[in-house]
């Protein structure tokens, strides 16, 4: 029986794209009763990313969930969400500020409802300020907050990587949430949750500026790889090797022993922290080359041997083949999927030792219709769904 600590907490989530529906994700991987309402015929506009309505873009976030077409626009339909909501501890929206007011979704209305109803809101760039109604985007969040000059090579530059400042957002959604429902438990009394992929990156970008505000110094791209030593190499089969050398000298006198150069810490570049810090690309120049000289799969096993921290650099496919992710169950699947069997990465918490192995795949959409309609019409609780995270 798979842990799920939210079992007793119902989520409405009117979450379209990433941020609102990572934060329900989140919440019901760990067991809550996570309902996404969706706009009839079409649904979250993530569904159709890749053809139909069940593309991968919408099942990476939204599993563990039942699927309920409400268009709060029909009477009928927002006299249902009425009734949802009153049966509801939690409601999540990521609308543009003022969206919420017109579909008449907004806190006041749903909280005079339910006073005990958590309400989270999310939006691009904060319920105030000049930027208020600007349109926002993943890029456009971490260009604003500062964060994608840390991840662009100026030589070269070009948006990486994935949609980090959507899915952090998510992250600190849920993290409000819970914080809330936990002074429910003493109050009762419900709060409005708000955050913005704004003042999200903001804080995920921390670091860039404690070191403003606290010594002046502006960080760039090679700031913290200069100062956590932190290497990338090519092998001779062509796959890449990350080292992260920190400070502790013996990694580097290992380091010297595994590539055959005990001398390498004589030399200028190599004869201190502050050296190889000062020194970063005559030491990437000296080292580059001689990782070149054998595979991959040579220098991790000698590097590993030697204790020197170092990974190789895995594709995905990589990573759930290596035996680590085997023995940690980091796939888990469901076999009952809409669409055949359903495969994806568990959450990473485990409770009492017991891991969050069971899951239910993404549902189409429209999927509950039928039984939550039936349930509120009967003035029955809304039923759970059974198994997998929620």
């Amino acid at each position: 029986m798979t842990a799920r600590p939210l079992q007793n907490v119902t989520v409405l989530e009117m979450g379209t794209f990433i941020t609102g529906p990572a934060a329900g994700m989140l919440l019901a991987d760990l067991g809550a009763n996570v309902f996404k309402i969706e706009q009839p015929g079409t649904g979250d506009p993530f569904r159709s990313f890749k053809g139909g309505l069940y593309s991968p873009h919408f099942q990476t976030y939204n599993r563990n969930k039942r699927s309920v077409t409400i268009d709060p626009k029909q009477p009928d339909d927002l006299a249902l969400l009425d009734r949802l909501v009153e049966r509801a501890d939690v409601f999540i929206q990521n609308f543009r500020p003022g969206v919420a007011d017109r579909l008449n979704v907004d806190a006041a209305r749903l909280q005079a409802i339910n006073p005990s109803l958590i309400y989270a809101s999310i939006s691009g760039f904060g319920a105030d300020g000049p930027d208020r109604d600007r349109p926002a985007f993943d890029t456009v969040a971490q260009a604003a907050s500062g964060f994608l000059r840390l991840l662009v090579n100026p030589e070269h530059p070009r948006v990486v990587g994935p949609a980090i400042a959507d899915a952090m957002t998510g992250f600190y959604t849920a993290l409000g949430i819970l914080a809330a429902l936990n002074e429910r438990h003493a109050t009762g009394k419900g709060r409005v949750v708000e955050t913005s992929m704004f003042e999200a990156m903001c804080h995920f970008n921390l670091d860039d500026f404690t070191h403003l505000l606290s010594v002046d110094e502006v960080m760039g791209p090679y700031s913290r790889p200069h100062v956590s030593q932190s290497y990338v190499f090519e092998c001779a089969d062509g796959k890449w090797l990350a080292l992260h050398m920190s400070s502790p000298p013996k990694f580097w006198e290992n380091l010297a022993t595994a590539v055959g150069r005990p001398d390498m810490l004589q030399l200028p570049a190599f004869e201190s922290r502050e050296a190889r810090i000062g020194h970063y690309e005559d030491v990437v120049a000296f080292l580059a080359p001689i990782f070149a000289t054998n595979d991959r799969a040579h220098w991790v096993a000698e590097l590993t041997r030697l204790e020197v921290p170092n990974s190789e650099v895995r594709t995905s496919e990589e990573v759930l083949e290596c035996e680590q992710a085997k023995i940690l169950g980091i796939e888990v699947r469901d076999p009952a999927g809409p669409h055949g069997e359903f495969r994806t990465i568990r959450s990473p918490l485990s409770f009492d030792g017991e891991r969050m192995s069971a899951v239910k795949a993404p549902p189409v959409l429209g999927a509950d219709d039928a039984e939550i309609r039936a349930s509120v019409a009967r003035e029955e609780p809304v039923p759970a769904r059974a198994g997998g995270g929620g």
